[in-house]
């Protein structure tokens, strides 16, 4: 069944006119992808049977919310009933027919009607009708976000680079809930969280720069009453010092927060760690470092010295600043930093605060738990009038790269991580490399100098060792020549992320995926998401044996592999050889029936 033969009411658009409720400005968002059985309707196992249906409450509600904000609306779902003869086309075109009369046209119908036997690329968990869906809404996949009941959902999504929010029902198992990066309680809960995330990137939502969240405030005088003045999306300002005291990840995540600042100031210097230095010089947007250990963000903190909090306050009033943004992660504080802006003369200060700020901020934001910290960072940045340019890809970006030497087309594997806790165990990773090696794939394992001893085992005789050969900037020029990096929670992850590469991610749940997985990329999360050390936030293994990933099998990561659709490449002859970075575009499926649905998942 191809796109010309759907019947016009399953193609009709289901866009409107401006309203109320419209998004504007910078966009996360073009499109939500929904799975229709357990999410639109009551799952009726292979319904053929249009009087069937019923829609789940609040359903045609929440949708139209959708459609007011003008995000376009597609259904993606696997009906293996056609496959096995349970209903014919003609049935499911009347099904969904009835879907439309109880909540509305959707922009486009996309139907897999294989079974799990005839190995398509179209049936989720296989990201095909993803991909087939976001060509149809005339986007990309990185402006999608997914709606369904279970872990096929989740996975699709997130294999083509989409998002997704996973909306449990009684057939959901604990650890797809467990897996998911975003949870919901039901439709209108997922609905409602999509258009705050979106009006939190958007300068509409921040009149005089407020938040777009519940109990967020706007701008605070020195007396703890509201502020007027603020920047606006279209003023020029100054200087304005961005603040990311944490490590390379951490750095790497806030680029996008920090471009938009870059858009509208003339000046840009960012306050790091020495950490977090290597990745600070490859955002894009900034001007000038200054480097400075915080002690209360340091990870291993000596005593405050007095000497040296006096100096770090000299050298942030010859920045002559004229506002900071101050970028912090979620169980950090903003505060003692900013009480040195303050006596160092910023006039402005802009951060996310749950604690009470007194006079110490001007803009104090707030960001519920769970969100990706680029989306963390974009909000704070549109919170103080600072929103991402229209033009600019709410997206990871870096500066120029030194070239691989490698011929593209390998796969890298980082087994170590600054915090051994997200460290996949060396005889996992050895066991991973060997199985790569032999399917066919070139293998490139990476590591600091400090990891050299792991890295020499991982690699063993089957794949090429550049453990501690590397600094980050030709980090990130491997990184950026590969077909995929198998990666845990560390930054290679949002290396990997920043040039569109696809990661099999060695995820330990110590931290939120969904706050800390690779963002907007094409990912497959593997390990326990279950495990003991869930939310733990250790930086050491507080479980003996590692047990979230000492698990992962080499099969898992082979399969990960081919839901990403990367395949084997042989090194290329040099007439033939690769000069660019293999694309992150999914990968060739069949082509799913553009159409109506039933069940059968």
């Amino acid at each position: 069944m191809r796109q010309d033969h759907v019947e016009p009411h399953q193609r009709r658009s289901a866009r409107v006119d401006a309203g109320a409720g419209r998004l504007r400005g910078p966009r996360l968002f073009d499109a939500v992808l929904l799975d229709r059985d357990g999410t639109l309707v009551h799952d009726v196992p292979y319904n053929g049977d249009p009087e069937k249906v019923r829609a789940l409450p609040g359903a045609r509600e929440a949708l139209d919310r959708l459609r007011a904000a003008g995000l376009r609306l597609a259904v993606v779902t696997n009906q293996s009933g056609l496959a096995r003869g349970l209903f014919t086309e003609a049935q499911l075109a009347a099904v969904h027919a009835r879907v439309e009369d109880l909540l509305g046209p959707f922009d486009a119908w996309l139907v897999c009607p294989h079974d799990d036997g005839a190995g398509c690329g179209c049936r989720k968990p296989a990201p095909g009708l993803v991909h087939a869906a976001a060509r149809a809404l005339g986007t990309t996949p990185a402006r999608c976000v997914l709606v369904g009941d279970i872990g096929r959902d989740v996975t699709a999504a997130l294999a083509a680079g989409a998002q997704a929010v996973l909306v449990p029902t009684p057939v959901t198992r604990r650890e797809e809930v467990d897996a998911a990066p975003w949870v919901a309680a039901d439709l209108p809960g997922a609905v409602g969280e999509i258009l705050r995330r979106q009006a939190a990137v958007d300068p509409a939502a921040h009149p005089g720069s407020s938040a777009s969240y519940p109990g967020s405030s706007g701008p605070v005088g020195r007396d703890g009453r509201a502020a007027t003045g603020g920047p606006t999306a279209d003023r020029r300002s100054g200087t304005v010092l961005v603040v990311r005291a944490d490590s390379a990840g951490d750095v790497l995540v806030t680029g996008p927060g920090i471009r938009a600042v870059a858009a509208h100031a003339r000046r840009v210097v960012l306050l790091c760690g020495p950490r977090g230095r290597a990745a600070a010089e490859l955002l894009p947007g900034v001007d000038e470092i200054v480097e400075h250990r915080l002690p209360w963000i340091d990870p291993d903190p000596g005593p405050v010295d007095p000497a040296d909090i006096a100096a770090l306050t000299g050298r942030l009033a010859a920045v002559g600043a004229d506002e900071a943004v101050v970028f912090t992660s979620f169980h950090q504080s903003p505060l003692p930093l900013a009480l040195l802006l303050r006596t160092a003369g910023v006039a402005r200060i802009s951060a996310i605060s749950d604690d009470y700020p007194g006079s110490l901020l001007d803009v104090r934001h707030r960001v519920p738990v769970g969100v990706p910290e680029p989306e963390r960072a974009l909000s704070l940045a549109a919170a103080a009038g600072y929103p991402l340019p229209d033009h600019d890809e709410p997206a990871l970006r870096l500066r120029a790269v030194p070239p691989p030497v490698q011929a593209p087309g390998y796969v890298v594997l980082h087994p170590g991580s600054a915090a051994s806790a997200r460290a996949c165990p060396p005889q996992v990773a050895a066991g991973i490399a060997r199985a790569l090696a032999g399917a066919g794939y070139r293998v490139l394992v990476t590591g600091g100098p400090d990891e050299r001893e792991v890295t020499a085992r991982v690699a063993g005789d089957v794949a090429v060792d550049l453990g501690g050969g590397t600094d980050l900037a030709e980090l990130a020029g491997v990184v950026a020549g590969a077909a995929a990096v198998v990666v845990g929670n560390t930054g290679p992850a949002h290396l990997a992320a920043a040039y569109g590469v696809p990661v099999v991610s060695l995820f330990a749940p110590t931290v939120p995926f969904g706050q800390w997985g690779p963002w907007r990329v094409p990912t497959v999360r593997l390990g326990d998401p279950s495990a003991p050390c869930r939310d733990t936030r250790a930086a050491a293994c507080p479980v003996p044996g590692h047990p979230c990933l000492s698990r992962v099998e080499p099969r898992e990561v082979l399969g990960a592999l081919r839901l990403l659709g990367v395949t084997p490449q042989p090194v290329p002859r040099p007439a033939l050889a690769a000069s660019a970075p293999a694309s992150a575009a999914g990968p060739a499926v069949p082509a799913p029936v553009a159409s109506a649905a039933g069940s059968g998942r």
